[in-house]
């Protein structure tokens, strides 16, 4: 009787301990599954790639269908084109600071659940030690989850942490260099233009130019000829006559 209530305790702390297992995995993937920030370039007061990766959290099976991304008045940014989805910028028409990016769904187009999507946009970095992107996320069923959220005072990160990309002092970011077309090598020889009138060559001094026959020589030669030849017609005409 007692070695079967040890087997029975045995089993009830073995249950216990994996369940405890379980909701410690549980609870570390649900923390980790936020929304993260990276960038090729964080270099304070510079161009950089920022990229947004948006995971989706739904408990209801729904699709995300928007990501609005608050911006801190940069004052340049562009955004990819991405296939399902489209980009608005919100302006200040005061400052001409950008505020935030939105990126809506196409129909039948979102992010699945168990699915993540990349938002990445060109923006100029401000200058300081760190930028904040709070994160506006909106599900088919209207759920809206406000990524939004500091960090704790004891240093643990909150249900909704808001992204925050740590910028450091560097060189900047290459520009991109657009040269000209080289244009093209001389020719050796000259090329005659497709069409316009003929240029003839100049003689040089002590040279002697032969003329050259145009069209006028020609027909006088012709008229000459045929004088000639009637010339000749009369007097044999006359010739025969005497006779």
């Amino acid at each position: 009787m007692a070695i079967r209530q040890m087997m029975v305790r045995a089993r009830r702390a073995t249950a216990l301990t994996a369940a405890l297992i379980v909701g410690s995995w549980s609870t570390a993937a649900t923390a980790g599954a936020h929304v993260h920030i990276d960038s090729d370039h964080p270099v304070r007061g510079d161009y950089a790639l920022v990229t947004f990766q948006v995971p989706n959290e739904s408990e209801n099976g729904s699709a995300t269908t928007k990501v609005m991304i608050s911006l801190p008045n940069v004052a340049a940014v562009s955004t990819d084109v991405m296939p399902g989805w489209s980009a608005v910028l919100d302006r200040d028409a005061g400052t001409g600071a950008y505020r935030s990016v939105t990126f809506t769904a196409t129909p039948n187009a979102g992010i699945g659940v168990g699915q993540f999507e990349l938002f990445p946009i060109s923006i100029k970095l401000p200058d300081a030690d760190s930028a904040t992107f709070p994160v506006v996320q909106s599900y088919a069923d209207g759920t809206v989850v406000n990524w939004d959220q500091p960090p704790l005072p004891n240093g643990e990160e909150p249900e909704h942490p808001a992204p925050v990309l740590a910028l450091t002092s560097g060189p900047p970011a290459p520009k991109e260099r657009h040269t000209a077309p080289a244009a093209p090598a001389p020719s050796s020889s000259s090329s005659t233009p497709a069409s316009g009138p003929s240029v003839s060559a100049v003689p040089t001094p002590g040279e002697h130019a032969e003329p050259k026959a145009g069209p006028d020589n020609t027909a006088r030669a012709l008229a000459g000829g045929a004088l000639l030849v009637a010339a000749i017609g009369v007097g044999v005409a006359v010739a025969r006559r005497r006779a």
